[in-house]
């Protein structure tokens, strides 16, 4: 019994420099060139999913209306419409072409079932950026737009 426990022992004690040898300090993600962080902002940027629901879109990286937009996209899921409204409201005035903002207004104005604005809103979102796969391609603008 007393060369299991020194086996044992002998294994556990090789197990420390392994422990050891990790770096925690490590960053979790992988650092990117600069050459490739411009092409990842140029990919447009989706906020998260609200299962049931069309997803909201983040501004664009740069954008005047950044903040406003981004913070009603959490008013958005957290489906606090009226809040919602108003900020991308505030992120249209800082940015007026910002088809994302503009976009977001029509699904808070669907949620809210007043169809005109939204129709309006989404409308202008086409106008603003006709080839943006999540705004063209969303099935509640073609609702309004069709």
């Amino acid at each position: 019994m007393k060369q299991v426990s020194v086996v044992v022992s002998v294994m556990f004690a090789g197990f420390i420099p392994i422990l050891a040898s990790c770096d925690s300090n490590k960053p979790d993600k992988p650092e990117i060139p600069a050459a490739q962080t411009k092409a990842i902002e140029a990919v447009p940027r989706v906020a998260e999913a609200v299962p049931g629901t069309e997803t909201a879109l983040l501004a664009a990286a740069g954008s005047p209306g950044q903040a406003d937009n981004d913070e009603a996209v959490s008013q958005y899921q957290e489906g606090k419409m009226e809040l919602a409204i108003e900020g991308f409201q505030k992120a249209v005035k800082a940015d007026p072409k910002s088809a994302e903002a503009r976009y977001n207004l029509g699904l808070s104005f669907n949620k809210m079932g007043k169809h005109d604005e939204a129709t309006e809103a989404f409308n202008q979102a086409t106008a603003l950026s006709p080839t943006n796969p999540a705004i063209k391609d969303s099935a509640i603008l073609k609702k309004h737009t069709s």
